[in-house]
């Protein structure tokens, strides 16, 4: 299927690991040119010119942090002069916490405020109105089950993806009248490097079956009995960005294998 991203710029934050570069892979396959960013400078540098070298597009590896007013500068600067301005916006850039909402200082919500929600508010304000002179474009963040299932170690994330998910619906109402498409994507199980990297460490003293722990948390969790692997959820990236979507307007899509236990 010819999802017509042949030529389009797309933004992709935390670009460079995971979820981030599975979905700019997938993009530059369909023929997207892709800007990937990420705080570290080597790793998202190199992983842009691979994807340029393998799909023959262009793309270009910015190291900027997000969740700082500088960062999202930087990176609304970097579409524009580079590029021209982007068609696409993929706000991925998060990751997960571990607290208590009695213990949790002030410093870490307000850490995980700037990353999951303040970077998506910038980064809008800065990108739609390079989207409306090209003639419109495409805008979705990367939120979480846990916006409407939480879990219980991490409060601070939960909280924060939920207020992403309903940014991502009163941002689709401002922008639509520009031909601007915004919807939210909610995943469940996507088995990212982090997974790997915390699964190793919680059986590092019992064994090592790290592999083992991610299928017990898949069975427990995910109807499918598996995670989600980040070229799984690309694939549904891709096809909202396309024109195929057309009529997808402030939704928010549940990528989950069954793990959402409600309607």
């Amino acid at each position: 299927m010819d999802m017509g991203l042949g030529g389009k710029v797309a933004v992709i934050t935390g670009g460079s690991v995971g979820i981030g570069l599975a979905v700019a892979e997938a993009l530059a396959a369909e023929g997207a040119h892709v800007l990937l960013v990420a705080r570290g400078a080597e790793r998202v540098e190199a992983e842009a010119a691979r994807i340029a070298s393998q799909y023959g597009v262009e793309a270009m590896g910015l190291a900027a942090d997000v969740a700082t007013p500088e960062g999202t500068a930087a990176v609304i600067d970097a579409a524009r002069t580079r590029f021209g301005g982007a068609d696409i916006l993929i706000n991925n850039a998060g990751t997960g916490s571990n607290e208590t909402v009695m213990e949790a200082p002030d410093e870490k919500w307000q850490s995980y405020w700037d990353l999951h929600v303040m970077a998506a508010v910038r980064l809008a304000r800065g990108i739609a109105p390079q989207m409306k002179r090209r003639g419109g474009g495409v805008i979705l963040h990367n939120a979480s089950i846990c916006a409407v299932q939480p879990l219980w170690y991490e409060p601070i994330y939960n909280v924060t993806k939920a207020a992403l998910m309903m940014f991502s619906k009163c941002l689709a109402t401002e922008l639509i009248p520009d031909n601007i498409r915004v919807n939210c994507i909610n995943p469940g199980l996507i088995l990212t490097p982090d997974w790997k990297k915390t699964a190793r460490q919680l059986t590092e003293k019992s064994g090592g079956d790290w592999e083992g722990y991610l299928q017990g948390v898949a069975d427990e969790h995910a109807a499918i009995k598996r995670f989600g692997s980040p070229e799984e959820l690309a694939n549904f990236f891709v096809f909202l960005c396309s024109d195929k979507a057309s009529y997808s307007v402030g939704s928010t899509y549940f990528v989950d294998g069954g793990m959402l236990r409600t309607v």
